[in-house]
């Protein structure tokens, strides 16, 4: 991977960033098309949070790109431009947190500081036979302790790659490559015969079921879109929606939606609903047609956008609601 071919401070923390809850294979992509835009720390803090945004749409969990953008700019207000190589003045940057100035720091900085992420905690708890799962609080100090305690002096950077990766690569979460371990003699996890049985499952959360309604709003190729404010994808753009009531009438709601957008507008329902996933919400959306009787109002949150062609970014809901075919997607906020 080519942050593993570097020890500049800014690539390295980028891919930190992104491989936070997404695969490599995923954020690969990603990475390479956003160092191209932004291709130092100087410019990605001259950048407008529109242009990260646009530059991160469809890799998901957008306030990693929102903090990394707010740290950018921290680092050339206050540090001179220079990634500071002090754990706490680093880790007091937004959206910096234990692992990842364990993690920036020890690979380009050559700080001692052990990392634990679901890789290594996964390497450790069977090594070990530790019945600790990172996501339990009481789980999480046991395996922090024990990542601390092995952490080298020397070269501690290539040793907590060389642990993510063990875990990533050989000590997998499903028929872990036993064979082929180089710490396998040291198991006790293999020892016992037992390595499925650790780490033991977390907690998983239920899933909050959603309704939702959109108006599906075009004009010469071009469709109608909304800003987004609140906690989840703000700054993202989708076609204007409301959320529904259990039981509730759309109509009713969307009605209220076009009056409140002072949109002259006659909506008419379709029979097509789309189903859509942001991390442990499940919406389910009926999607309406609008057709525009007037002009629209001046605001800077709607604007016509042509999906093919967006210049803003677009949440992977209005990708999929301006798509001729709606197939299963997921989004993380």
């Amino acid at each position: 991977m080519p942050w593993r071919r570097t020890r500049k401070p800014y690539p390295v923390w980028l891919s930190e960033v992104m491989l936070q809850q997404t695969q490599v294979a995923t954020a690969r992509p990603y990475y390479d098309a956003f160092l191209a835009r932004f291709p130092t720390l100087a410019a990605l803090a001259r950048a407008k949070p529109a242009e990260v945004l646009a530059s991160w749409a469809g890799l998901g969990y957008y306030r990693r790109a929102r903090h990394l953008h707010e740290a950018a700019r921290a680092v050339v207000r206050d540090h001179g431009g220079r990634v500071p190589d002090d754990p706490e003045a680093f880790g007091a940057l937004p959206g910096v947190g234990r692992y990842t100035t364990a993690a920036v720091l020890s690979i380009c900085f050559d700080r001692p500081l052990a990392v634990l992420d679901g890789n290594v905690a996964r390497v450790l708890s069977r090594l070990y036979a530790l019945p600790a799962a990172i996501r339990d609080p009481r789980g999480s100090k046991r395996l922090w302790a024990r990542a601390e305690a092995l952490v080298p002096m020397r070269r501690p950077g290539d040793w907590n790659q060389a642990m993510m990766e063990l875990g990533a690569t050989i000590c997998t979460p499903r028929a872990p490559a036993c064979g082929r371990c180089p710490v396998r003699i040291l198991c006790r996890a293999r020892a016992l015969g037992r390595v499925a049985a650790f780490p033991p499952p977390g907690k998983r959360r239920a899933p909050e079921t959603v309704r939702r309604a959109v108006a599906l709003i075009e004009r010469r190729g071009r469709v109608l879109m909304e800003r987004r404010e609140g906690p989840l994808l703000a700054g993202l753009w989708e076609p204007p929606g409301v959320e529904l009531a259990d039981g509730a009438p759309a109509a009713r709601a969307m009605r209220a939606l076009v009056a409140s957008h002072g949109l002259p507008v006659r909506l008419v329902t379709t029979t097509r609903t789309v189903r859509h996933t942001i991390t442990h919400r499940a919406i389910s959306v009926e999607v309406w047609r609008g057709t525009l009787e007037g002009a629209l109002p001046r605001t800077a949150r709607l604007r016509w956008v042509e999906p093919e062609r967006p210049t803003v970014p677009l949440t992977a809901l209005a990708r999929k609601l301006t798509r001729p075919e709606a197939s299963e997607e997921k989004e993380k906020p």
